[in-house]
This record gives structure tokens, sequence and C-alpha cells, in this order.
């Protein structure tokens, strides 16, 4: 269905099209929450610190017409928070930033349910609309959907990358390096620890085990530290006995690469058989469900993600500032926050658009788009030359947030990693 919302590494391809999967998808927290739509902005509720980040610039003139594509309504996962967050995004820019050179943005929403036949419904109908560019919330049927948008010479975007074709396209970008970079980003920061040999529990499926298969033990290799992969399967109560035999080889640290219910029956009886050994996870694994069930255990955690949506950094209060003023029913805690990236992160790149916007100059705009702060992204910036991630030109940020879990369930410390010195090149 689609509907219009208003206007206000290792080796090359063939190792990255393992590991750019749909793991990415299956890692994400779940959440809920209204359409939260709102008038603009009022600048007298806006906090002093942010007033310069709402002048009020207000689009005007003939909408410029992004397709955005969800995975919502489907059986197995559905994310609408993220659509609520891109709509958030569209409106704020649309009341603060003069939109797309100066034109309002207008999202044709489609959503996908998460089966190919209605992702590829999404992308023909995205074509036969004839908009300006398409941006994907979260979802990992990319493959499906990609080439035939693509081929129409429209360009693609997404703040994560989740499949090969979202990687490798040549019309395609991805603000950040979606799981490579998260699996990099990991073995950057047990290399850092000093670590020598690292647990991973993955979640038993098989985007998620290829994926750590083709990115995880080469980078982890590269980095001096052995990774032991142990998997989970989906819905496990209690993983203690997987849990108590990995132990048995004495890792320096275990990592968590799972949905929230293995993230918490892993965490779980982390706490009570290896207590005092280092952890580091997904975003996922600081859903609210899990926080809720784990407890103190939290304590330690290390966590890696895209974004941050928590912190006192100003990316992190916009966006909660933003989504507070255009969408105040969604919960921001969860997976929210890449919707807004990938719909923020397009009008920042395209900043500098002036006359004609087509779905041809937007591409040629994102190709040299350098130095773009990634919204939501901790200080991260992108730039789309192709050169961020070796093996996915598409990629244009190599970059991932990382923090801390305190006792109270709250993530703190954080700080950006830069694995590039650990690609292949």
């Amino acid at each position: 269905m689609i509907e219009s919302v208003g206007r206000a590494i290792s080796s090359p391809r063939s190792r990255a099209s393992v590991a750019l999967v749909s793991a990415t998808l299956l890692l994400a927290g779940c959440g809920s929450g209204g359409d939260g739509a709102t008038s603009a902005a009022d600048s007298t509720k806006v906090p002093a610190a942010l007033a310069s980040a709402f002048p009020g610039k207000k689009a005007t003139g003939a909408p410029v017409r992004i397709g955005l594509i969800t995975n919502e309504g489907g059986s197995a996962i559905s994310q609408p928070e993220t659509r609520e967050a891109a709509q958030a995004a569209m409106k704020y820019a649309n009341a603060n930033l003069g939109g797309i050179a100066g034109r309002p943005v207008e999202l044709t929403v489609c959503k996908t349910k998460e089966e190919p036949a209605t992702a590829r419904d999404c992308a023909n109908q995205m074509v036969e609309q004839k908009v300006d560019a398409v941006v994907l919330t979260s979802s990992g049927l990319g493959d499906s959907m990609v080439p035939i948008v693509t081929k129409a010479g429209i360009p693609w975007a997404t703040a994560i990358a989740a499949s090969n074709s979202e990687g490798t396209t040549a019309n395609a970008f991805s603000w950040t390096g979606g799981f490579p970079t998260t699996m990099t980003s990991m073995a950057a920061y047990a290399k850092e620890k000093g670590y020598k040999k690292v647990a991973a529990f993955v979640i038993d499926a098989p985007a998620a085990v290829s994926g750590i298969e083709a990115i995880g033990k080469p980078v982890f290799a590269r980095a001096g530290v052995g990774l032991q992969i142990v998997t989970v399967a989906a819905g496990t109560p209690d993983a203690s006995p997987q849990v108590s035999a990995a132990l048995r080889n004495k890792p320096d640290a275990v990592a968590v690469v799972a949905d929230p219910t293995v993230c918490t029956s892993v965490l779980q009886a982390m706490g009570t058989l290896g207590a005092g050994i280092a952890r580091m996870s997904v975003q996922s694994c600081v859903s609210p469900e899990v926080v809720q069930a784990v407890g103190a255990g939290m304590d330690g955690l290390q966590v890696f993600s895209s974004f941050d949506a928590a912190s006192d950094d100003p990316e992190a209060q916009l966006f909660r500032q933003v989504m507070k003023e255009y969408s105040p029913d969604t919960p921001t805690q969860g997976y929210a926050a890449v919707g807004y990236q990938g719909v923020l992160g397009l009008v920042r790149a395209l900043h500098g658009l002036t006359g004609t916007v087509s779905a041809k100059t937007i591409t040629s705009a994102l190709r040299t788009a350098k130095d773009v702060v990634l919204p939501a992204g901790h200080g991260i910036t992108f730039s789309c030359d192709s050169k961020a991630v070796p093996g996915l030109p598409a990629a244009c940020s190599a970059k991932e947030v990382t923090g801390t879990v305190s006792s109270d369930g709250k993530l703190g410390q954080l700080r950006v990693v830069d694995p590039s010195s650990l690609f292949a090149r």
C-alpha cells in the first residue's frame, strides 16, 4: 500500500555480499507508536541550547517527492517507529531547513510487510510514482528492491545498509557501513582492550551467522583476537548451556549479536556464570525489554551502534527534540533513530543543491557529499565518495558509536570508534 504524507571486509564484493545480509534487521529492536502528527515546532518550546537548530526557514513551492519504504505490518517484524521518525525529520526539515533546495519534502510511503512480493511491489510503485529518490528505513529485502529502483535512474539511500545491493550498487548510498562496521568496531575495541579471545553469542539465523563468519572472523583475526562463534536459537529462554560451554575456553570477553530475546537469555546467564567477564553487544541488547529483564546485570555492557539517541551530545538532543515536537507518541529509545537518520541525512547531504531537483541532480549531489554531519551520530560525518569501506562503495562512513551501560540501565561514556585500520585493502 502506498500513501502520501503531507508537505510541511575482507575481500571485495564476494565476501561483502555474504555479510551485508539482513543481519542488521534481525538484530533491530522492535517498537510501536502512533502517527504522532503535530503542527510545526513552536520555537518557544525549544531549549535555548537548540534554538539555532530551529531557525524557522520554511520550505515553499512544489514538493520534492521522496519515496519512503518501511518494514511495517508484517507478521514477523514490524517497525512503525522508523516511519514515524522519518516523518518527523521531514516535518522538521520543511519547517526549519528549507526542505530540499528550498522546496518542501513530501514522503510517499510504502510498507513492505517484510515480504519479498510486497517489497518488489513497493519498489515498482516508487518507479511508477516517479519519485526523485527513495529512502529505506530498515529491511532485509534490499536485494529485491534496489535493482528495480536504481535501474530506473532513481537514487537509493538508507542510514544502515543491510543487503548486498545497498552496499555495492552505484546509485545506492548508505550513510553508515552497517553490520560490517559494527563487527569491525567490536574487533578494534577488543584490540584496544588487549583481549586475546572473544566468544560471540549469535542468534541462530543464516543471515547473522554468515555475516559473523564472513566479516567477524577475518577482522577479529586482523586485530589479533580469536573469535569463537556460539549460536543460540531464537526464542531460547535460558542460554546457560551455551554460555557454560563457551566459558570453558576462558574467553577474555564475550559479544552478543542477537535479537532482544536472545540478548536477554545470554546476558542473564552471563550474570550467573560469567560475572566479571567483559561483554560487548549490538544495539538491540539495550532495548527496554532487555534492560528490564536483565536489571543490574546490564552494568558494564559495551554497546556498538550507528546512532546515539540518549546522550547529551547536541545531535542526540536534537533528535529527541524533533521527536517531541513532531511525533511525541513515538518511543525514541528503540530503533526509531534509523528512520530519522535516513531522511534528515538525505536533506543534509543535499544542502548545497539548487536549481532543478530531479533524480539525476540528487544522485550527482550525493556522489559529491562530503563531511556531512550524521544525524544522531555523536559527531560522525559521512562522505559518499566510495572510499569509506573497501568492497562496499555505497558506504559513506566506517565509524560507529560505542558506549557503556550503567547499573541503572542507561548508556553513557559514549565515543566514536574508527575501525578503518582493520579493513583489508
